[in-house]
């Protein structure tokens, strides 16, 4: 009944985070493969040496053109994710947070936040955190185009601005602008 069972280390991958022996099945395998080679040499002779390699081709019972099959198809796989990463971090340089103060009616006016969603940042939770600070309303809510955006109530822009600097280190300053104010025409009084 006092037995203990002695802990057990488990090495998992910097690159893709599952434990090494699963890497060779994922897309990014190549990148794993030179982690693993840089930081555990043992592991990674174990896993990747001659030894592995010749013990790995006993084993199979795939014929060499499936084996070429295989490898093309992993090869067109990891190419595909490596594209996807570069349109995510392109689409991340490109896209522009929008700050811009709509007004309501007579003195009212609102501050709405667009753009957040791209850089992985929750909007519920920074709708809060504006609403906290501010000591106001705030909400999540759908902009004319059908896309989420969070609203503020209050001219608060450059505040807004300053604030989204400061907790979200991940969106550049020259992605966070504030719209020019679009004033509203007032109707000419009929003679």
């Amino acid at each position: 009944m006092s037995e203990h069972t002695a802990k057990k280390t488990v090495l998992y991958c910097a690159v893709c985070t599952m434990p090494p022996e699963y890497c060779e099945y994922l897309p990014s395998r190549k990148k794993c493969e030179q982690w693993l080679e840089d930081t555990h040499p043992k592991v990674h002779e174990r896993l990747y040496g001659d030894k592995a390699i010749v013990d790995k081709m006993a084993m199979s019972t795939l014929s060499e053109e499936k084996e070429a099959k295989e490898a093309a198809k992993m090869e067109k796989a990891e190419q595909k994710s490596e594209a996807r990463i570069a349109r995510e971090l392109e689409a991340k340089r490109s896209s522009k947070v929008v700050i811009k103060r709509l007004e309501r009616n007579k003195r009212k006016c609102a501050t709405t936040v667009y753009g957040l969603h791209v850089f992985g940042i929750d909007l519920k939770s920074t709708a809060k955190m504006f609403a906290n600070h501010f000591a106001c309303g705030g909400s999540v809510a759908k902009n004319p185009q059908g896309q989420d955006e969070v609203v503020v109530q209050g001219d608060f822009a450059n505040e807004v601005m300053d604030i989204i600097l400061k907790k979200f280190p991940k969106v550049p300053r020259e992605n966070v602008e504030i719209a020019p104010e679009e004033k509203k025409k007032k109707k000419a009084p009929e003679v």
